[in-house]
């Protein structure tokens, strides 16, 4: 039987600091790394992610604050980290910390990932700001075994994740991620448990998968009219989505044999709306 770690096992500032020092690294922007020095938001994730064990998957590690609370709840761990340093000193850090956890470290970049040595039936990540979206879109297209999860985002963009048609923040990624799922958000968490502090607040959003609702050329083609619809939301739909549909007479019919005014606008329409125009 695997034993976890105990509750006196995760990181605080000084161990970040510490570590960060022994392996030489300043945070950097480009890599979107704010590291989390709060043992009790790390906690609070893992209780929101609902995480009591199974396989989890978790996206930009870092120094392996989250990663210890994922493994004192007896999971195993599959990180994905791009830098190569870190990656290296994870598994030593979880051995000194919690010897007994299981943990497998895939060093690469998210994005490039299509396969895990595992099946994970969870993402739980603090994901970088500067690509959150993007990689949170590739893992759910690529791994279809993960069934819930909760990401820490940027507050505006997990707002805009989390929102429904017609709400101000409604966008793309928004009808995006409603193909995979049912999303919500769970609370803010304060810039001032990061390091070093992010000039934003972040948020958690949280998510539980639903079969999809068309095939993967029906996405794919789905996709591409909200890609369309919201590049210029301002504009009613036959206008936003005449190149991509040929022209505005074009546009106008495929978008009433889908049973839609033409004269709407993107942020009113639905993902399944949109898979209605692709079909028709």
């Amino acid at each position: 039987m695997t034993s976890t770690p105990s509750s006196s096992a995760l990181l605080g500032p000084a161990e970040i600091r510490d570590l960060a020092e022994l392996l030489g690294i300043q945070p950097t922007k480009k890599l979107g790394q704010n590291f989390v020095i709060d043992a009790n938001t790390v906690r609070r994730i893992v209780k929101a992610a609902g995480v009591t064990g199974g396989t989890v998957v978790e996206v930009g590690p870092g120094l392996g604050s989250l990663t210890l609370g994922l493994l004192e709840t007896g999971a195993e761990v599959i990180a994905v980290e791009i830098d190569k340093r870190l990656a290296a000193q994870l598994p030593l850090t979880v051995g000194e910390l919690a010897p007994e956890a299981r943990l497998t470290v895939v060093t690469a970049d998210a994005m490039s990932v299509t396969e895990l040595p595992g099946h994970p039936t969870a993402l739980v990540a603090n994901l970088p700001y500067n690509i959150s979206v993007p990689v949170l879109l590739h893992f759910l297209e690529h791994f279809p075994a993960i069934e819930t999860g909760l990401v820490m985002v940027q507050a505006e963009v997990g707002e805009r994740i989390a929102a429904g048609p017609g709400s101000k923040v409604y966008g793309s990624p928004s009808a995006k991620a409603a193909w995979y799922g049912e999303w919500r958000t769970a609370g803010k968490v304060s810039r001032q448990v990061f390091w070093p502090v992010p000039n934003v607040d972040s948020i958690l959003v949280g998510f539980e998968r639903r079969e999809q609702p068309g095939t993967e050329a029906e996405r794919v083609a789905t996709f591409r009219l909200i890609d369309a619809a919201f590049q210029q939301r301002r504009k009613m739909l036959r206008q936003a989505l005449s190149e991509v549909l040929g022209d505005s007479a074009a546009a106008s019919a495929r978008i009433e044999a889908a049973g839609l005014a033409p004269t709407a606008r993107g942020e009113e329409l639905t993902v399944l709306d949109f898979l209605a125009i692709a079909r028709s």
